[in-house]
């Protein structure tokens, strides 16, 4: 059982087709908001903490013209309410060689 308020590591997000999508959800949110081109890539890690619903920390990986970058989106959902909001999208840093090839 989750602690409410705590924010904490969620095992296994770089394979969840669930965090997958919100990420998706996060990138499209981005580019649709800053007229940007994003492309997702990849999941990278994830948080998460448990309030009214529950909020997803996602570092997460995009191309933006080639280049591959670390982006990180807090998206907060309420599955009951079908409610699903990004409340921060932020660069984190260029991609480095070292994240590039590694595998869960």
């Amino acid at each position: 059982m989750a602690t409410v308020g705590g924010i904490k590591e969620k095992e296994g997000s770089e394979n969840s087709l669930d965090v997958e999508a919100l990420a998706k959800f996060a990138v499209d949110d981005h580019n649709t908001k800053e007229n940007a081109l994003l492309e997702f890539q990849r999941v990278v890690n994830t948080k998460e903490q448990v309030v009214a619903g529950t909020i997803y920390y996602i570092t997460l990986e995009a191309t933006d013209g080639g280049k591959k970058k670390v982006y990180e989106a807090k998206v907060w959902v309420k599955p009951w309410m079908n409610f699903k909001e990004v409340q921060e999208f932020k660069f984190v840093g260029n991609a480095d060689a070292s994240t590039e090839g590694s595998s869960s």
